[in-house]
C-alpha cells in the first residue's frame, strides 16, 4: 500500500468520522502533501518504513526547508507545530486502523510556541465602533446588527455568517455552529435582541428581495449569504468611522467579548462554554489579559500597595 492511500484514508476519516470542516481537511491535505513529498524525497515508499529518526530528520528539514530539494521556504514555528501535530496525528491512526506495528510519531514534538496574548480593545472602543454602524439605510441596519451580534456572543466570523435566520431563537437566544459542527447555545443581550430585530423587520426583507430565497441571517446587498471577506471590510469600514487608529478583524470582537466578561467577574468555565473551546486551558489565556484590571483593584484596596 502506498503512502498517497494511506494518507486518502486518513482524509476520509477526519472529514467523515470526526466531523472536521472542509478547511480543517484541506489543512489536513496541504500538511500530508509536504509529509509524502519528503518521504518519496528520501526513497520512502510505505510508512512502514517510517522510523523515529526519519521523523526527527523531517522535522528538522522543515525548519530548514531552504535548503532542501523541494526548495521551500522555511516554516515559522506555529506552521512548523501545525505540520507535525499533523504527522502525529496520522500516524496515530495507522496504528489504531493497524497498518503500523509502533507509532514512530509518538515522540515527535513541536517546538514550543512564545505565548501571545489575544488583541482586545477597551469597552469604550467597541462602544465607538458599534455607533459607527448607527443609521437607518440597510446596510447601516444590517452592520449594527451583525456586529452587535458578533460581539454579544463572542461568534467566531465564520460562525456569524453561518448562521440562519431559524438560528436566532426566541429573539433573546442564538445557536452558533462552530467547529467540529459542535453546536451551542449563547444569549443574546438587549442592544443586540435590538439591533437583530430592526434588522429583521427592517433590512433584511429588502436585500432578499433582490436574490434568491435562502436561509442565511447575514445577507449582502444582491441577496446573498455574507461572506467573511465582507465581513472584515465592514469591520474596518466601521473603525475608519469610529475614528480608531488600531487595526481590527472580526476575531477582535470575540476576543474582547471574553475579556471583557473575564473582568467582570464571570467565571473561566462560562465564557469556555460560550466561546465553544474543548479546553478550559485555551480560555484561561484571557485571564491574563485582565491584570491589568487586577493591578488596579490590589493599588488601591490594599493598605501597603502604595
Amino acid at each position: 500500500m502506498t503512502v498517497a492511500v494511506d494518507v486518502d484514508a486518513f482524509l476520509r476519516h477526519v472529514a467523515i468520522e470526526r466531523g472536521l470542516s472542509a478547511n480543517t481537511v484541506a489543512a489536513y491535505r496541504r500538511d500530508l502533501t509536504v509529509y509524502s513529498a519528503w518521504l518519496e524525497a528520501e526513497g520512502i515508499g510505505d510508512v512502514q518504513q517510517v522510523t523515529p529518526v526519519m521523523l526527527s530528520a523531517f522535522a528538522v528539514h522543515l525548519g530548514t526547508r531552504e535548503e532542501s530539494p523541494l526548495g521551500a521556504s522555511p516554516l515559522a514555528a506555529s506552521s512548523l507545530a501545525r505540520m507535525l501535530s499533523t504527522v502525529r496525528g496520522f500516524h496515530r491512526f495507522l496504528l489504531e486502523e493497524g497498518r503500523v506495528e509502533v507509532d514512530a510519531a509518538r515522540d515527535l514534538r513541536p517546538p514550543k510556541l512564545p505565548s501571545r496574548l489575544p488583541k482586545a480593545i477597551s469597552v469604550e472602543q467597541v462602544a465607538a465602533l458599534l455607533a459607527a454602524t448607527d443609521g437607518d439605510d440597510v446596510a447601516a441596519l444590517r452592520d449594527k446588527a451583525l456586529l452587535e451580534l458578533m460581539y454579544a456572543t463572542g461568534a467566531r466570523v465564520s460562525e456569524a455568517v453561518g448562521l440562519n435566520v431559524d438560528d436566532v431563537i426566541d429573539t433573546d437566544v442564538v445557536r452558533l455552529t462552530g467547529k467540529g459542527s459542535k453546536q451551542r447555545i449563547v444569549p443574546l443581550g438587549s442592544f443586540a435582541q435590538e439591533a437583530v430585530s430592526a434588522y429583521l423587520v427592517r433590512a433584511r426583507p429588502v436585500m432578499s428581495a433582490k436574490g434568491r430565497a435562502t436561509p442565511a441571517l447575514f445577507l449582502g446587498m444582491r441577496g446573498a449569504r455574507l461572506s467573511r471577506q465582507n465581513v472584515w471590510l465592514i469591520i474596518r469600514a466601521a473603525a475608519e468611522r469610529a475614528k480608531l487608529d488600531i487595526e481590527l478583524s472580526p476575531h477582535t470582537l470575540r476576543h474582547s467579548f471574553a475579556t471583557h466578561l473575564l473582568a467582570g467577574g464571570a467565571d473561566v468555565r462560562v465564557v469556555q462554554e460560550l466561546l465553544g473551546h474543548s479546553s478550559v486551558a485555551t480560555t484561561q489565556i484571557y485571564t491574563l489579559v485582565t491584570a491589568d484590571t487586577l493591578r488596579d483593584v490590589y493599588t488601591t484596596s490594599h493598605p501597603r500597595a502604595r
